[in-house]
């Protein structure tokens, strides 16, 4: 009787309730993320005439077991070809290509680009990046000559001097970060088309001068915000900080807010993959589906590099 006395007269605990809180909206938030390397239905089959070593979830593989100066076969050049659509990016230890090989290497997959707006090497198409005076400006991510009407396929970079330390590349998979966007986001983003001009990602680090001799040349293009990968079919986030100006139809400041976000995927560990150079590596991206950035903190030594790039096709 007293027990039952007791426990009839205690007042009921209150359920715990959180203090009110707010998290921003558009932002990036812990949870579960999706993770797939290649597109729903994909053949996944093993590599017969190379060695392929993954260094990431979903972007990135060392190849082993090829001489890249070498011609390779046209049985050797389709499997190299699977493995740029799989991983996105692939690395050749210890190539040492000369100029001509690599440029070689790189006419299996198109045509060669020219870039004007570039420092060159020993041929036009060879852009020759040496940071050893002029200061880095790929130190951001960026899908490269998305300035262009037809973007370039992919590229081919070789390192012929790397910085005792440091002078990391990363990559990004455009087409996992476009998996991961909210559904809202991707409803917003459906069909919208996006202007890309050559002038903010050069204006800071080229002459005034310079940048309008070439104005006329390049002209602000239009692509759409998700394109279509032309071999994979796959869907993939197509903005970048670089060239990405703004959406087109839509007001400033939402066209800001928008881009703001999707600029952001690029950033997500788990999207990434990070190379560590030696002299005489090779790395060969798929231009299409990634976006990269030169890590810029080796100075004052010197990191010299020279990348051949691919022409490409107009997005859809």
């Amino acid at each position: 009787m007293t027990t039952a006395t007791a426990t009839a007269s205690t007042p009921p605990v209150a359920a715990a309730v959180p203090r009110p809180y707010r998290i921003p909206a558009d932002g990036l938030y812990e949870g579960h993320r999706e993770l797939r390397r290649v597109p729903e239905g994909w053949e996944d089959r093993p590599y017969e005439l190379f060695e392929l070593v993954p260094q990431a979830r979903t972007i990135g593989a060392e190849i082993r077991g090829l001489d890249l100066a070498q011609p390779p076969s046209p049985a050797v050049r389709e499997e190299i070809n699977r493995a740029l659509l799989e991983w996105k990016v692939l690395f050749f230890r210890g190539q040492h290509l000369t100029s001509e090989a690599q440029r070689a290497f790189a006419r299996n997959w198109g045509e060669l680009e020219t870039n004007p707006l570039l420092a060159t090497g020993d041929a036009p198409e060879v852009v020759r990046f040496d940071r050893s005076a002029v200061p880095s400006f790929e130190n951001v991510w960026h899908t490269d000559v998305t300035f262009r009407e037809r973007p370039a396929l992919g590229a081919v970079l070789q390192l012929r001097e790397v910085p005792p330390s440091g002078g990391d590349t990363m990559w990004a998979d455009m087409a996992v970060a476009y998996d991961n966007l909210p559904q809202d986001v991707k409803d917003r983003i459906d069909g919208a088309r996006a202007v890309h001009d050559f002038l903010p990602g050069f204006a800071r680090f080229t002459p005034a001068g310079q940048l309008a001799a070439f104005q006329d040349r390049f002209p602000p293009v239009e692509h759409p915000v998700v394109r279509r990968h032309p071999e994979t079919g796959r869907r993939m986030l197509f903005v970048n900080t670089s060239f990405t100006t703004h959406l087109v139809g839509f007001e400033r400041a939402e066209s800001d807010r928008l881009l703001r976000l999707l600029f952001q995927q690029a950033h997500v560990p788990e999207f990434q993959v990070r190379f560590r150079w030696q002299a005489g590596d090779i790395a060969f991206w798929d231009n299409r589906a990634t976006q990269h950035y030169a890590v810029n903190d080796y100075s004052p030594h010197r990191r010299v590099a020279e990348r051949v790039a691919i022409e490409g096709d107009r997005p859809f």
